[in-house]
């Protein structure tokens, strides 16, 4: 069992031009953190798939696994659902409650080093809902999250250290992209979950 924050600790919820971001720095003890991420690197069956981009089938920069109750598509690309985890299940409830919401889905996504990204996008696809939540856990190697306005080009940047929980909420998958880019100063694999709701 995972030492998550407390449960009396209130969760401090950013205000952003049409959006609302929670970033909770230490979500997950570093032993636990470091427990978990080994426990998914070695069991996880790992996949590499492609989607299409401008009309081509590409290799995504990046592993990844589908867990949940439902299917879901995005960039042309199918994903089958697999019961989430047992394992998993006490982050999932600590992440509703923290988020006041529920999740039934977890996409997790392994960066085997720094050349590993993903590229701008939003989190919009018809099944999330009109104002998804999502919540991404990271755990291993150090990234730099970034999101950026539609309109204003507003940028906004995170340090996604292992154990650290970032949330998207509100609006901000209508009018925010956001991307975990590249770099040459990572050699080491980070995994990422992402809770969300699909409908």
């Amino acid at each position: 069992m995972c030492d998550l924050i407390p449960l009396s600790t209130q969760p401090q919820w950013q205000t952003i031009t049409q959006g609302r971001l929670l970033f909770e720095q230490a979500f997950i003890m570093p032993t636990d953190a470091e427990q978990l991420y080994d426990q998914l690197f070695h069991q996880i069956d790992w996949q590499q798939l492609s989607i299409k981009m401008f009309g081509k089938e590409v290799l995504q920069p990046r592993l990844q696994a589908w867990f949940g109750d439902r299917s879901y598509q995005y960039s042309g690309l199918k994903l089958s659902p697999a019961p989430i985890p047992d394992f998993l299940l006490p982050i999932q409830k600590r992440c509703e409650q923290i988020c006041d919401s529920r999740f039934n889905s977890v996409l997790i996504n392994l960066y085997r080093n720094g050349e590993d990204s993903m590229g701008w996008h939003q989190d919009n696809e018809a099944e999330l809902g009109r104002n998804p939540v999502i919540a991404s856990l990271s755990l291993g190697a150090e990234r730099k999250f970034v999101l950026k306005h539609n309109q204003t080009s507003e940028k906004l940047a995170y340090q996604l250290s292992s154990g650290s929980l970032l949330v998207m909420a509100g609006e901000t998958q209508h009018f925010w992209k956001h991307a975990l880019p590249k770099t040459k100063r990572v050699n080491t694999p980070r995994i990422n979950l992402t809770f969300r709701w699909i409908e």
